[in-house]
């Protein structure tokens, strides 16, 4: 059994570590991607796209980060694949921040899409982000008329090298074809003069015909122009950008009715934007198990719920709202900050009308499982990135492990509801680092003089290897304590009776992403 392979890993009496390679060993054979419980992202994706082909189009990289952008690019696919499968077009993105996912959802999938942040500084970053298109919009506008025409010259210059290839063989024929070409020549030239390139034996019909492909040409590359724009245009504002008429010139020759009518127009244009087009809405409100969409969301229909990121109980919020609520059709839900969530039996409270952060399922709450801070803390830790070479940041865990010894110490505080947080960053000393996360922790730093913060880092720094090495065990036990948490919500799925279908997929290159995982579920047909 699993039991006796691992059961030299700690000493029966004393429960210390005494094998690190069985141990290792151990993790491996536990982590999600050797219990052979994921489907993979290929599988799912062409069992849900049916006859339905993959849209190409908008790249994200010019408005986000590589990180971002891989997420993006590879979640909106799915969605896309998902929302397609279930036949609804409305997506609910739950702790949606700066609207990234969101706006790539409804620019490139034409979806409609509400982003809901709890925070109003990350809504009005949403909202600034579209002020910044909209803002450079011009210059992409330009940049992109400037990609078209380089094409264009691109394309002319290359004729010439062509022509030289073909002129010989055009020649023979022409000369072959001599008492033809004198009752069908505007129809060869008209044939044969541009891919040759020849002038001399251009007449008035092949310079109109050439006009008229040069007119065709420019006409089917400003059509893709306007189809960049309008694109673009969908994840605006109704008013974000003000459309530009080449009539303005001679407005002034109007009369009063045509501009009266051009006006209502145009009002009734952005109406019809306003209620039609702007297909993605930022919205501000704190989510939990209890909210009712449809007081968020006046004109809720049936719909699916994704999150990217989404931290803490908030993930887990996000399912139990889905099996709850029978207008969610499926869910796309990436979670992170497993440090942030609320275990049942962490404290041993008896608070039986609380909804918990994990466990989810009733098979956990029926063992009464519980991880605990630090474990969920290592759950947060990315050993792919370890394994390249991006090593842990040894420094601010030390600094951060003598600060503990000094709080106990000297202020005997063993528990605090407040947090440092990154001020590790932001500090240019040891003692500066003691001093500001003292302030954090609203504790008295006066009583504590520099010389007395140096003999605490200098009684400590010989082990700073030694909490590297422990870290290093951390980060090995991590995927551990993260498919524990993944298969609690799994599990949670499974047990409930409208799910047709559930499952973990890997999303996303661990490297670039650690919390690459993504628990997806689709309800029955009949709920449909």
């Amino acid at each position: 059994t699993d039991d006796d392979m691992f059961s030299n890993v700690f000493c029966e009496n004393s429960k210390k570590l005494i094998d690190v390679h069985l141990f290792a060993l151990a993790a491996q054979y536990y982590s999600l991607s050797n219990l052979g419980v994921s489907t993979p992202l290929e599988d799912l994706i062409e069992a849900l796209r049916r006859d339905n082909q993959g849209t190409t189009g908008i790249k994200t990289d010019e408005f986000m980060n590589n990180k971002k952008s891989h997420e993006v690019q590879v979640m909106s696919e799915l969605v896309d694949s998902i929302a397609k499968y279930c036949g609804i077009n409305q997506v609910i993105d739950i702790g949606s921040g700066k609207g990234y996912l969101s706006s790539f959802l409804s620019m490139q999938y034409n979806l409609k899409v509400y982003g809901i942040d709890s925070s109003n500084t990350t809504t009005n970053g949403a909202h600034e982000r579209n002020r910044k298109l909209k803002k450079h919009w011009r210059a992409y506008q330009s940049r992109a008329r400037a990609n078209v025409e380089g094409q264009r010259l691109e394309k002319a210059n290359d004729r010439p090298v062509q022509s030289e290839i073909n002129c010989k063989a055009i020649s023979e024929k022409l000369l072959n074809k001599t008492s033809s070409l004198q009752h069908q020549d505007q129809v060869t030239i008209q044939d044969l003069a541009p891919s040759c390139g020849f002038t001399g034996i251009g007449t008035s019909e092949t310079s109109k015909q050439t006009e008229v492909d040069l007119a065709s040409r420019t006409q089917s590359d400003e059509s893709k122009l306007s189809e960049e724009v309008l694109a673009i245009l969908n994840v605006l504002p109704a008013d974000a950008v003000e459309v530009f008429s080449s009539s303005r010139s001679n407005s002034g020759e109007l009369c009063e009715e045509e501009k009266e009518q051009r006006k209502m127009a145009s009002l009734k244009a952005k109406a019809s934007k306003s209620c039609e087009s702007n297909l993605y809405f930022p919205l501000t409100s704190c989510i939990t198990a209890e909210t009712e969409l449809s007081d968020i969301i006046t004109d809720l229909e049936d719909c699916m719920m994704v999150g990217l990121h989404t931290c803490g109980n908030l993930a887990a919020n996000t399912l139990r709202i889905f099996t709850a609520k029978p207008e969610i059709k499926a869910v796309c839900s990436v979670g992170c900050c497993y440090h942030l969530l609320s275990e049942q039996f962490e404290n041993q409270e008896d608070c039986p009308e609380e909804v918990w952060g994990f466990p989810m399922c009733q098979y956990l709450k029926d063992k009464g499982w519980c991880c605990g801070r630090n474990a969920r803390m290592s759950a947060c830790l990315a050993l792919e990135r370890v394994a390249v070479g991006q090593m842990l940041p040894i420094e601010s865990l030390f600094y951060r492990a003598v600060l503990q010894v000094i709080i106990e110490e000297i202020y005997g505080v063993t528990k605090s509801d407040r947090h440092v947080g990154k001020t590790f960053s932001k500090s240019s000393s040891f003692i500066d680092y003691v001093r500001k996360s003292l302030k954090k922790l609203e504790l008295d730093d006066s009583k504590l003089p520099d010389s007395c913060i140096m003999d605490y880092y200098g009684k400590y720094k010989h082990r700073m290897n030694e909490l590297e090495a422990f870290n290093m065990l951390k980060v090995v036990l991590a995927p551990c304590i993260e498919v524990l948490i993944l298969l609690d919500r799994l599990c949670y799925l499974k047990e409930q009776d409208n799910i047709a279908w559930s499952g973990l997929v890997k999303l996303f290159d661990p490297v670039k992403s650690p919390r690459c995982y993504a628990v997806i579920a689709l309800k029955k047909q009949s709920c449909f």
